[in-house]
């Protein structure tokens, strides 16, 4: 599992090769991926938004922007925790993601960003 802490936010993520939802013969490859975001400030924040570079093996890199994780924008009192599941398609077996998350604190209002740690997107039988 990979992880990153930004002003007491910490990102956790795992990501899964979706076999039974790929075609290589398509050049289509689905994975899925675990985000699990930590509130370890002694302040109550809000998710508002994401900002996702997605970097396939020919170094195309696609953006994705929008408010909220789907469909959803948080709130993550201190200790609190929150958990999704979603999912991208790449045209080839290897990539990455990361990323930001824009918070807001409850108490005053101020925006900032945590960091979503960089993941592999690995085709299964790539990792033998």
């Amino acid at each position: 599992m990979i992880s990153a802490i930004t002003r007491g936010i910490k990102v956790l993520v795992e990501s899964f090769y979706q076999v039974d939802y790929s075609l290589p013969a398509k050049s289509e490859f689905m994975f899925a991926y675990r985000i699990t975001i930590v509130n370890e400030s002694d302040k109550a924040v809000k998710l508002m938004r994401r900002h996702w570079f997605i970097m396939e093996s020919d170094s195309m890199i696609r953006q994705v922007e929008g408010e909220g994780v789907v469909g959803q924008q948080p709130i993550l009192t201190p200790g609190e925790s929150y958990q999704y599941i979603s999912g991208c398609g790449l045209k080839s077996e290897i990539g990455k993601m990361y990323g930001t998350y824009l918070f807001q604190r409850l108490q005053d209002g101020k925006l900032f960003y945590a960091t979503i740690p960089e993941f592999k997107l690995i085709a299964s039988d790539k990792l033998n």
